[in-house]
């Protein structure tokens, strides 16, 4: 992860110069859905391992994640800090030490992977990052930053929201 930060640190330093050599790691803002912004997120354990669940309008998106950022989420969530910071707290620390900052997440679902475009803000310049969902769902969280979905995944994907009664699900 920790060269994420430097390519991130470089990318938005060289600006138009990247962007003219084709660097894959920014991409263009999407624009071409209704977008809905997600109102709660959850971290729980299932039996298939860590699920982070995006809420919205009565619906729940979940997304299998890795224990670190499942970790990181969760610490993001209640304000429990590690005992050495995870690569997304040092990534938030690094940002907001040099004034930038995630102005939102868009998260897509394509071929049956959750993908997320990372929009940050730094010295005046606004990128938008391909990323993991993992990884821009912990971001916007460390910088309260909106989280949006197209309607057409929340409606696709999503799940009508029910109370949870699975004991498999341990957070």
């Amino acid at each position: 992860m920790w060269y994420f930060l430097v390519i991130l640190v470089l990318m938005m330093g060289m600006g138009k110069a990247a962007a003219e050599a084709g660097e894959s790691s920014v991409i263009a803002p999407s624009g071409d859905a209704e977008q809905v912004k997600i109102e709660k997120v959850e971290v729980k354990l299932s039996q298939l391992g860590p699920v982070v669940i995006l809420k919205a309008q009565d619906r729940s998106i979940p997304i299998f994640v890795d224990p670190t950022v499942a970790g990181s989420i969760e610490g993001a969530l209640t304000g429990r800090k590690f005992h050495r910071p995870l690569s997304h707290d040092l990534m938030h620390t690094i940002l907001k030490a040099y004034g930038g900052k995630v102005d939102q997440v868009v998260i897509r679902l394509k071929d049956q992977i959750y993908y997320g475009e990372l929009t940050i803000s730094l010295q005046g310049q606004v990128k938008v990052f391909d990323s993991r969902s993992s990884d821009a769902i912990a971001l916007a969280i460390h910088f309260h930053a909106p989280i949006l979905v197209g309607k057409d995944l929340l409606e696709r994907a999503g799940e009508p929201d029910k109370p949870i009664t699975d004991p498999q699900m341990l957070l």
